[in-house]
């Protein structure tokens, strides 16, 4: 059975272990490390998935700004999502997204956004963040530029370019 809880300090080795294994480098487990240490970081929004007592997957969120000329937006930020390599293509990583996204709007979040798999995200709502005028710092592709409202118009008169936590750019 799949239990999906806010991760707590005795998972910290095995995360950066799976996000390592999962992605096949040392930068994303490194990213969960070093945004713990940030003060916005909050416990509730990295979350792992268990299963018959092993951790199998891990989501964190993390708060970022929507910047424009004369407004500053609060969304956050799904980045890294891992699910141990023995694991993948057996919905943990859905269950994990379904679930952040509700952990998040919990919290009061109205939005996420993600770079990820054009294929995969918009089974969660995900769209193209161009379409809210929303740009990433860094050149990426539209179609993996994405952002979901987490309520009723969340993104509503939000436009501008995202800003990432430094930590984003020491990976």
């Amino acid at each position: 059975m799949l239990i999906i809880r806010p991760e707590r300090k005795e998972y910290y080795t095995r995360i950066t272990e799976m996000n390592n294994l999962a992605f096949k480098q040392e930068n994303e487990g490194r990213l969960v490390e070093n945004l713990r240490k940030n003060t916005d970081f909050i416990p509730g929004l990295s979350l792992v998935a268990e299963e018959d007592n092993e951790l199998v997957g891990h989501i964190l969120f993390f708060p970022i700004k929507i910047i424009n000329d004369k407004l500053i937006h609060t969304s956050l930020a799904l980045a890294p999502m891992s699910v141990h390599p023995s694991r993948q293509k057996k919905g943990i990583g859905s269950a994990l997204v379904r679930q952040g996204l509700k952990a998040a709007k919990e919290k009061g979040f109205k939005s996420v956004i993600v770079v990820g798999h054009a294929n995969y995200y918009p089974r969660f709502g995900f769209k193209p963040a161009s379409g809210w005028n929303i740009k990433a710092p860094f050149d990426v592709p539209k179609d993996v530029f994405m952002a979901v409202e987490l309520t009723e118009n969340g993104l509503k008169n939000v436009a501008g370019t995202v800003k990432y936590p430094d930590e984003f750019n020491d990976v």
